[in-house]
């Protein structure tokens, strides 16, 4: 397995002691001496991991894993306490600090090695997994839209059959209306419009509770069988 690390850590023989172990595994290894050269060092390269030290001048571990967490692009980066630091009471204070691993000095490095290969591919299959929802929000988004243009196309026939029932709508609700029935997502018909998303959704809701429909597919049919849209 392959994956970015970033090592922090302020001691120079161990750093480079765990720097050539990790890069004759096949991982690409970033080294910082101390927490804030490794945030520095965050910004530049986007690591797949972090292994940290605990014990460190000016900024430690804790410190440092504190203000990885409250960043939002950092939020799910995996971290690897690294330290001397071994009592029970310090392995209880890393994971509440929210580390994803702690091991304590000396260690083995095959250990080391294990614990960075689970927790990558752990964080492969949760990217994956993100995919995979993402794309099936797509493909239902292009399946509504698909079957609002095929609404579209039988609107003719519709109209002529279907009784008209009179709903008051104001012009702005007619103008969203219409733009839903061409297929148009809310950022769109914002855009549009030239109003914020939050408007449209509250114009939506609004043609939602008139027509007593649920969805954009119930109110798109609803519109053409009774002739509220063009």
């Amino acid at each position: 397995m392959s994956g970015k690390i970033l090592l922090v850590d302020d001691e120079p023989g161990l750093r480079e002691a765990v720097q050539a172990y990790l890069e004759d595994s096949g991982f690409h290894v970033d080294v910082a001496s101390n927490a804030n050269e490794g945030w520095d060092t965050l910004q530049l390269n986007l690591p797949d991991l972090v292994i940290t030290d605990i014990m460190m001048p000016q900024v430690d571990g804790y410190q440092f894993l504190q203000k990885l967490r409250e960043e939002p692009r950092f939020k799910a980066l995996p971290v690897v306490f690294l330290t001397a630091k071994g009592m029970t009471t310090d392995r209880i204070q890393g994971y509440q600090a929210g580390c994803d691993a702690y091991l304590s000095k000396p260690f083995d490095p095959e250990e080391l090695v294990a614990i960075v290969e689970n927790l990558l591919e752990r964080r492969k299959s949760a990217q994956a997994a993100n995919e995979g929802d993402k794309t099936l929000d797509i493909n239902a988004l292009a399946g509504q839209i698909a079957e609002i243009k095929a609404m579209l196309m039988g609107k003719n026939a519709i109209a002529k059959t279907a009784p008209m029932i009179k709903i008051d709508l104001t012009p702005r609700e007619q103008s969203v209306l219409d733009l839903v029935a061409r297929g148009l997502m809310n950022k769109e018909i914002a855009r549009d419009l030239k109003t914020s998303v939050r408007n449209v959704e509250k114009y939506v809701s609004r043609l939602f509770t008139k027509t007593g429909t649920n969805s954009r597919t119930e109110l798109v049919r609803y519109a053409l069988e009774h002739g509220l849209t063009n």
